[in-house]
């Protein structure tokens, strides 16, 4: 691979002996991973009914590697939200990040939503994740990913890290933020950021990261704790500028990381880093671990610092039509009525953390249950996407290897004429092997496709 001089000069200083070993992992085979969907499904359970060749990723649980031959993305699991494709080092920030049950959790550069799917999955459906791209596009992505991922206690941003700082000061218990870098650590694996690097390097992007590392810090509760990463090797996108947080803020301060053998500590250049314990910061190198390059760093905020108190919010006292009530007879999803909310006729089940968000750029908050329409109320995607199988009264249960699993993915018209004496007319849950996948409407022999159209198998 042909490196630029400057970046191979800046890798030669930082790894001195390990240089070679470094440029020699460009020689091996890109590594490919997924990680399984905790909310739906235990890795152990997977295992038993996966059609992949997967091997263990050693420091992530539920994480493994598949062989190029497999194809993940076109298999009907994908489409049920049992996994995440995911490169084995990128799944390490959500990882080390202490989610816990109630938490209030923001992911603050989240697209396409990697690390977003992971910390909705640990918090089990409880506290609330708000997850946040800058980016429309990519925040739609985003979207599609976590509502794949069947996470109920969400609302999706699209906007200003800092705007939304000014709002949410010391409200969350977590934060997650994977920082835009220069992407020294993915050149293995796309060859096409070396010209990115060559024209927007590390100088670029630690100017960015160090305004939202401190965005991070000030939404911070005292006593939470806030996880920065790259995928990059620079010191001054990594060691330098965890040491810029830590002079602006001395309320935050670095803790410890669990170690797995191949992480590499964190670089300590002068007397400053050492008395910071830069130490505890850890660095994921491709010669030493089954990944490619990433930085980790795990802080916790003084627990006397200054805060910011919220209240929850006040339960709704919203009118439940009859149309929405006869649909939730079908249903034993739980859900407290004093959080549903009707907006442009639009069905939503809010968190009870739910802060204030009137003013910002959303493009979901809460779970959608579905709309409103003349005389009758159709359930939406993403609520098809929560549901367990034993949640719905009324199921159409196909194997992974049944065509009409594929049909239905494509957005056919299903034959279900040998199913009529268990399906009744109406709205009927699809699922393969017994994991949703969307909704459809029963008429007699046939079930009209309601899959949604922007996630259909191209």
């Amino acid at each position: 691979m042909d490196l630029p001089i400057k970046y191979q000069n800046a890798m030669k200083e930082l790894l001195k002996d390990d240089f070679d070993a470094y440029m020699e992992s460009f020689n091996d085979s890109r590594l490919y991973g997924l990680r399984i969907n905790t909310l739906k499904i235990t890795p152990e359970e997977f295992l038993k009914i996966s059609p992949f060749k997967l091997k263990p990723v050693p420091w992530i649980e539920n994480g493994f590697y598949f062989s190029e031959e497999d194809k993940p993305a076109k298999h009907p699991y994908y489409f049920a939200g049992l996994y995440y494709i995911q490169e084995p080092s990128a799944m390490t920030p959500a990882n080390v990040l202490p989610v816990e049950d109630g938490d209030a959790v923001f992911d603050m550069c989240a697209a396409p939503g990697g690390k977003s799917t992971e910390l909705g999955a640990k918090l089990n459906h409880t506290g609330i994740l708000i997850t946040n791209d800058i980016s429309n596009s990519r925040a739609k992505a985003l979207l599609k990913n976590v509502e794949v991922t069947g996470i109920p206690n969400l609302c999706v941003l699209s906007e200003d890290p800092k705007k939304i700082a000014g709002r949410f000061t010391s409200f969350f218990d977590k934060v997650l933020i994977d920082a835009p870098c220069s992407g020294e650590g993915m050149f293995r694996k796309d060859n096409k950021l070396i010209k990115s690097w060559e024209k927007n390097g590390p100088e670029v992007y630690s100017k960015i990261q160090r305004d939202i590392i401190l965005n991070g810090a000030d939404m911070l509760k005292p006593g939470g704790k806030m996880l920065y990463s790259t995928c990059t090797f620079s010191l001054l996108e990594d060691e330098e500028t965890v040491k810029y947080l830590l002079n602006e803020r001395p309320e935050m301060k670095l803790i410890d990381i669990k170690h797995f053998d191949g992480f590499t500590k964190g670089f300590v250049k002068d007397d400053k880093m050492a008395e910071m314990h830069m130490e505890k910061t850890i660095r994921i190198f491709p010669h030493k671990m089954q990944g490619e390059g990433h930085f980790v760093a795990l802080f916790e905020k003084d627990k006397d610092a200054d805060c910011t108190y919220y209240t929850e919010r006040k339960p709704f006292n919203t009118k439940i039509s009859d149309e929405f009530s006869e649909f939730l007879k079908h249903t034993t999803y739980p859900i407290d009525k004093s959080d549903i909310s009707i907006r442009d006729d639009k069905v939503y089940v809010i968190p009870k953390k739910m802060p204030e968000i009137t003013g910002l750029r959303v493009m979901r908050g809460g779970l959608l249950m579905g709309e409103l329409k003349k005389n009758r109320f159709e359930p939406s995607q993403a609520f098809a996407m929560v549901l367990k199988k034993s949640q719905y009264d009324n199921c159409l249960d196909l194997p992974a290897d049944d065509d009409r699993v594929i049909r239905y993915l494509k957005g056919e018209t299903i034959d279900i004429q040998q199913f009529s004496d268990v399906i009744q007319n109406g709205w009927v849950l699809v699922c393969v092997d017994g994991y949703p996948l969307g909704w459809g409407k029963a008429n007699g022999v046939q079930l009209k496709n309601k899959y949604l159209a922007g996630w259909r198998w191209m």
